[in-house]
């Protein structure tokens, strides 16, 4: 009968030899999960046998994790700026990056006037939606989608959350190309939509391909979407109001071009942690 430490060393063993980042982390994590445990209590139980009823639902786990199976569905769950989100095969996994773009929506000054309205093209879980519902209570926000699958998923965030999405509720989730189903005027329009070319996408990791195709096509150069909702957004902007974007790593200049193009004002690209110009901000009007 091997330790929770002797089956934690094994399992990372097993990992690295899979070619999984961070095989130790990763082999934690599981093995916490299928323990029905947090992280941090496996230290405290090193030197404890596993029986083979505690150990059997690991090692599925543990198989479809060297498979190239994200950890995070199969842990079920993602932290995401201090709350958790459910996370599968739905919709895309949230990205460390983004939890940078709530940040600096939040100290952008257009979202301290009472009552803001905000639209997230193409929520996806609708971490970005509800994170900024959860942090301006004030807020009126709109999460937007055109896979009905993504949309469930974020529906049964937001419950997890506390927020429902019914008529007159602060939060709305939304089946729309774009914003092409949504009403009235926003003081921010924020997107993180696709923005791989499409003939890139076989040549992700393995991870990243398990995320809906329709998650990560941008179509042949990665910023047709991008485009298409620079242009529609003045429509749906209240004067001065934002447009945020979330964006790939040689994109900042060709879509800040557009943005020119399309008579937006203050433009800036931003870089994230890593250096790479992930955000553009604009004004409109």
């Amino acid at each position: 009968m091997k330790t929770v430490l002797e089956v934690v060393e094994a399992t990372s063993g097993y990992f690295a030899r899979h070619g999984v980042d961070g095989p130790r982390l990763n082999a934690e994590l599981l093995i916490a999960h299928a323990l029905g445990k947090k992280r941090l209590d496996l230290y405290l139980e090193f030197d404890r046998p596993l029986g083979e009823g505690e150990l059997e639902p690991a090692r599925e786990l543990i198989r479809r994790r060297a498979k190239g199976v994200p950890l995070q569905h199969l842990l079920g769950s993602v932290e995401f700026y201090g709350r958790e989100f459910l996370c599968d095969g739905r919709a895309l996994i949230p990205r460390p990056e983004t939890e940078q773009l709530i940040g600096a929506l939040l100290a952008h000054e257009g979202l301290r006037r009472p009552a803001p309205r905000i639209v997230d093209v193409g929520t996806g879980s609708g971490v970005i939606a509800l994170s900024l519902a959860a942090e301006l209570p004030e807020a009126e926000v709109t999460g937007v989608d055109l896979s009905p699958e993504a949309l469930s998923l974020a529906a049964e965030n937001a419950a997890r959350l506390g927020f429902g999405t019914g008529p007159g509720e602060r939060v709305c989730l939304l089946a729309s190309d774009l914003l092409s189903g949504t009403e009235g005027e926003f003081d921010l329009i924020v997107a993180n939509l696709p923005y791989i070319a499409a003939g890139e996408i076989d040549s992700l990791s393995r991870e990243v391909r398990h995320d809906p195709r329709s998650a990560l096509d941008g179509g042949p150069r990665g910023t047709e979407l991008i485009e298409a909702l620079i242009a529609a957004a003045p429509a749906r902007l209240r004067p001065g109001g934002l447009l945020a974007l979330e964006i790939g790593h040689d994109q900042a200049a060709p879509l800040a071009a557009a943005l020119e193009r399309h008579h937006y004002r203050d433009i800036r690209s931003v870089a994230d942690y890593q250096g790479v110009l992930r955000f553009l901000f604009a004004s409109y009007g």
